[in-house]
């Protein structure tokens, strides 16, 4: 039986790729995203994460076995604490100070991509809450690692290649590759087929959020 992940991959593979060359991804790989634009998406980053790590929560309510309960209830954690930790760096590097961030709404793409992922985290069983976060990480790892191989040493965004071309960050997708693998094995094929559906609209969402950091997106009303 091929695994849940391998199909899933090689239906979105063209997706993938849109996103891997999109103009966000090619300008931070070459060192010449602009600052406004960078700035934009490590605010919005940041704002996902919280709604992200909320899911990773909900994931962890839901799991059946005590081992995916205590990933899930981990990875919330590296979401909101660790990963921020990385934005608050280049919050304190571009002046950003907290009531900045506390006072910038999530612009469309990411209260898209943030209320997708929560409405699916309450209202799907827990192999389509699965289906849906798996793109966020793998996807950024994916990315992480096309531009960390066409990256200078001299990138101004080398902390943010680091960390998500990183080791670490890696044993995290595959856990989470694992995690929707397993839970598909028994999964029936009306299940089946709204994982796959959770997980192409999840890789859409993230070409919509790096997109709308590129044109600096917000509300036009």
């Amino acid at each position: 039986m091929t695994p849940f992940s391998t199909e899933a991959w090689a239906a979105n593979a063209t997706a993938y790729e849109t996103i891997r060359t999109m103009p966000f991804n090619a300008e931070l790989a070459a060192g010449t995203l602009s600052r406004a634009r960078f700035t934009h998406y490590i605010v919005q980053d940041a704002h996902y994460l919280m709604g992200f790590g909320r899911a990773l929560a909900l994931a962890a309510a839901k799991a059946p076995h005590p081992d995916r309960i205590v990933q899930f209830a981990r990875a919330a954690e590296t979401a909101i604490v660790v990963e921020r930790a990385l934005h608050g760096g280049f919050f304190r590097d571009y002046g950003i100070q907290p009531e900045t961030f506390a006072a910038t709404p999530l612009s469309p793409p990411c209260d898209h991509y943030v209320s997708y992922l929560l409405a699916t985290a309450y209202a799907e069983p827990y192999e389509v809450v699965l289906g849906a976060l798996l793109p966020c990480f793998w996807i950024y790892a994916e990315v992480g690692k096309d531009i960390f191989s066409r990256a200078g040493a001299d990138n101004p965004y080398r902390a943010w290649i680091d960390t998500y071309a990183g080791e670490e960050f890696g044993e995290a997708v595959a856990a989470m590759i694992a995690a929707t693998d397993e839970a598909a094995v028994d999964a029936s094929p009306k299940i089946l087929a709204r994982m796959h559906h959770a997980y192409a609209q999840a890789t859409r969402l993230e070409w919509l959020f790096w997109d709308g950091a590129y044109r600096e997106a917000v509300w036009p009303v």
